[in-house]
């Protein structure tokens, strides 16, 4: 046993990633073949007709907890951060050590050189902690990943090993490979002090290696493709994926966005969820970024990219990245071709790109050696 790991429980969590960035996260052994006779507990029937029992479920992690103490700073709190919440929740904290983590999450924390929780995090990490079902709506970028990331590193620390043929315990499902790549970064940075291991499971790589650290046994599941199952008519999957989970499951969902066909999954598959949002629930671009729209005809943009780009190298620091939306495949090739042949260093990334080509691409923007990524949407989500 983990000397780190508390008393052994049996934890069920979902994670998922909706949306312009949708996470669902589900906590929760998830059953498979290999897994052993389960101890008396909670029982379900699973898709295959077998009556499962499960180890009760342990799913309160917050005691002791410093927040707010009146409810006129609390509401002077939500004010400032933008927070609202719709149903009981408990109050939000300040900072990282009123939210009582563990040594061992605390630590991963300082080595990261994080001084304060985002809006998200504050009121985000004392729901998941309280074990409700929850939906955290809040922009890009405000920090949603770490909301759950470390919420899950706690509920897997108070559960038994997980040993050969188990797991996982947490479930992330998300919408693009890209995503559960940097999601995959997230949960190995902060999970390493507890020895947490993870996989990433995703279509355009070899299988066996997926397959075989599920058979060794992980402890994190992050796999695509979340909400663009719905898009893509697989709701039947997705349900399927949620009844091979313990009924009494703890399900997190996060979003930029809230639509229609994820508010009805979260309706049918999660209990009185508590809803978070930061900001303005409608969709709505990001205040922090200046937008400037130029109304052209299909012949000129060539030209007017490339001057904006002459104009970007003059005012910016020239380390600086841009990345180029375009439509189609085929807009990507042309669009790159132009930019290259004006001397940019540019990359592409699409669909048709295979799984090596696009982590290729993706090193080669990060680590700058290519300042232009030049995309269609496949690169939209979560980067």
């Amino acid at each position: 046993m983990d000397s780190n790991r508390e008393a052994p429980m049996a934890t069920s969590a979902n994670v998922m990633e909706i949306g312009t960035t949708i996470n669902g996260v589900i906590a929760g052994k998830v059953e498979t073949t290999a897994t052993k006779a389960i101890l008396q507990g909670t029982s379900c029937t699973m898709s295959s007709g077998q009556t499962k029992l499960f180890v009760p479920l342990r799913r309160i992690f917050m005691l002791n907890m410093i927040s707010l103490d009146k409810d006129e700073e609390v509401k002077k709190y939500c004010l400032e951060k933008g927070i609202t919440v719709q149903g009981k929740a408990p109050k939000p904290i300040q900072s990282f050590h009123e939210a009582n983590f563990p040594d061992y999450v605390l630590d991963a924390v300082v080595a990261q050189g994080y001084e304060y929780p985002t809006s998200i995090q504050a009121q985000g990490w004392p729901i998941a902690l309280s074990g409700q079902d929850m939906v955290g709506i809040a922009q890009t970028g405000s920090g949603k990943t770490l909301a759950y990331i470390l919420p899950a590193i706690v509920h897997i620390n108070n559960q038994c090993d997980v040993q050969r043929g188990e797991g996982p315990i947490v479930l992330i499902l998300a919408p693009t490979r890209e995503l559960t790549q940097q999601i995959q970064q997230v949960a190995h940075a902060f999970g390493k002090t507890s020895r947490i291991r993870n996989t990433c499971v995703f279509g355009g790589a070899p299988k066996g290696p997926q397959a075989r650290d599920l058979e060794r046994g992980v402890e994190i599941c992050i796999a695509t493709p979340a909400d663009r199952m719905l898009d893509m008519g697989f709701e039947p999957q997705i349900r399927k994926v949620l009844s091979q989970i313990r009924p009494d499951r703890q399900t997190l969902m996060w979003s930029a966005t809230w639509p229609k066909e994820v508010k009805k999954l979260a309706l049918d598959f999660m209990k009185s969820y508590v809803q978070l949002n930061v900001g303005l629930l409608e969709l709505s671009a990001n205040h922090n970024i200046m937008q400037i729209v130029d109304v052209c005809q299909e012949h000129e943009k060539d030209i007017k990219l490339n001057n904006l780009l002459q104009e970007i190298a003059i005012t910016l620091d020239p380390a600086s990245k841009i990345i180029i939306f375009v439509e189609t495949k085929k807009k990507v090739e042309g669009v790159t071709r132009n930019i290259r042949g004006s001397g940019w260093r540019a990359v592409s990334m699409h669909g048709d790109k295979s799984q090596d080509q696009r982590d290729y691409v993706l090193k080669e923007f990060r680590n700058g050696k290519a300042s232009i990524l030049v995309a269609t949407d496949v690169a939209a989500r979560g980067l």
